[in-house]
């Protein structure tokens, strides 16, 4: 008892409370020591403050371009085509006079200076509201691999990329009138020539282009202009074309032997330019003499330039599957731009059916048809009678040995079916 109420008493007793209330206050270099290290942090706080403000301010600004610059790139392929829409064009008139030569002057076929002109991009004819100033336009050279065959149009930007620069210490490619300034909307171009080869580049082709200088033009935009691509040969082999071979003679080194020089091109291998419906096939350009393609052809009865072209005109795609996978799509269009060159002349040819007669040309293609003795273009046939039509043409055509040569276009009269 006596134990418990001295226990009692000491939790009674005030100052014995006060003690231990003492002993629970922390001593004074604890506190000293805890209010530096709170001083020192609230320093190091305010020193760090600047440095991560402008942490954090340069990493919001690089999310924000990043996210700009991805929304830009997505939106591209859209948001271009509208910019490069264009309600004008410019377009080469005239087709390249193929072979072309370093420093030979490049023509169009019918022997005239090359024409440029701006033609509405939908019709192909002259604007309607004719333009009121002039235009500036530059003509430049093209990689003939451009545009891809899997794209059929191209940007301002894509253009500019496939401009084909002279090599290191040339000459500029093209020499002659490369800045012309278009009044009326078409100008003729009389000087242009080549002062370097196209061998040196990968494609081994160009092509010439023309487009319409910045800022020189106030309306809408004008599209690029281009024509086919083709090879430019050292001028070399120019006496190909123009010197008989058969009066030049060879002097060999050392020994002074004249040897008379015959050369195959003039003689065996030349090809034609523009070729004629009788030219054998092989005139045509990429197809050899004797070569695989040449081969395919003759084995398919395709032996003459005419031959080729009335192939064309009925089945395009059979004429390509004879040739085969070993002609590139860039030789198959380079062979069809040569072979269209070629003049079919007037000659037309009578094909009577049942129901209708056709007019040809000499390569099978459709002048004129009289159905039920009326005169009508293709275009203007309902389904039926177009798919008709067509059939007649590929009868035609397998039966070219009994059409009937005329070379005016004939009356009507004998145009007309059998009653």
């Amino acid at each position: 008892m006596a134990t418990k109420r001295l226990r009692q008493d000491a939790d009674q007793d005030p100052e014995l409370s006060d003690c231990k209330q003492m002993r629970r206050l922390p001593s004074f270099p604890t506190v000293i020591r805890e209010a530096v290290m709170a001083n020192s942090l609230k320093n190091i706080l305010v020193s760090l403050e600047p440095m991560l403000r402008k942490m954090v301010q340069e990493e919001v600004e690089r999310g924000v371009s990043q996210s700009i610059s991805s929304f830009e790139r997505s939106n591209s392929i859209h948001i271009e085509p509208a910019s490069e829409s264009s309600s004008l064009k410019l377009v080469f008139q005239n087709h390249l006079s193929l072979p072309i030569f370093t420093g030979s002057k490049i023509e169009g076929t019918d022997s005239k200076p090359l024409q440029l002109a701006i033609v509405d991009a939908c019709t192909g004819e002259p604007p309607v509201s004719p333009l009121m100033s002039t235009v500036k336009v530059e003509v430049v050279v093209l990689d003939g691999d451009f545009p891809g065959r899997d794209q059929p149009k191209w940007s301002s930007s894509e253009f500019q990329n496939n401009i084909v620069r002279e090599r290191t210490g040339k000459r500029p490619l093209l020499a002659g009138d490369v800045n012309l300034t278009l009044r009326d909307g078409s100008i003729a171009i009389p000087d242009l020539s080549f002062t370097d080869n196209s061998s040196w580049i990968r494609s081994r082709h160009f092509r010439i282009g023309a487009r319409v200088v910045a800022g020189s033009h106030e309306g809408p935009k004008i599209k690029e202009a281009m024509t086919v691509p083709f090879m430019v040969k050292d001028h070399r082999g120019e006496c190909e074309r123009h010197v008989p071979c058969s009066f030049n003679f060879l002097l060999l080194p050392k020994t002074k032997t004249k040897l008379k020089c015959i050369s195959y091109y003039e003689t065996v291998y030349r090809k034609h330019y523009p070729p004629a419906l009788g030219d054998e096939v092989w005139r045509l350009e990429k197809i050899a003499k004797d070569g695989a393609f040449h081969r395919k052809l003759s084995d398919a009865k395709i032996y003459t330039v005419q031959d080729f072209l009335k192939l064309l005109a009925v089945d395009a795609q059979s004429l390509r599957t004879i040739l085969g996978m070993g002609m590139s799509d860039r030789v198959w269009e380079a062979t069809l731009a040569h072979a269209k060159t070629c003049n079919v002349g007037e000659t037309l040819y009578l094909y009577r059916g049942t129901q209708c007669r056709l007019l040809l040309n000499p390569v099978c293609e459709l002048v004129e048809v009289v159905y039920d003795g009326i005169t009508l273009s293709l275009q203007n046939l309902s389904n039926p009678q177009r798919t008709y039509v067509q059939h007649l043409v590929r009868e035609a055509y397998q039966n070219w040995d009994k059409v009937e040569e005329t070379n005016a276009l004939v009356d009507h009269n004998i145009l007309r079916p059998s009653e």
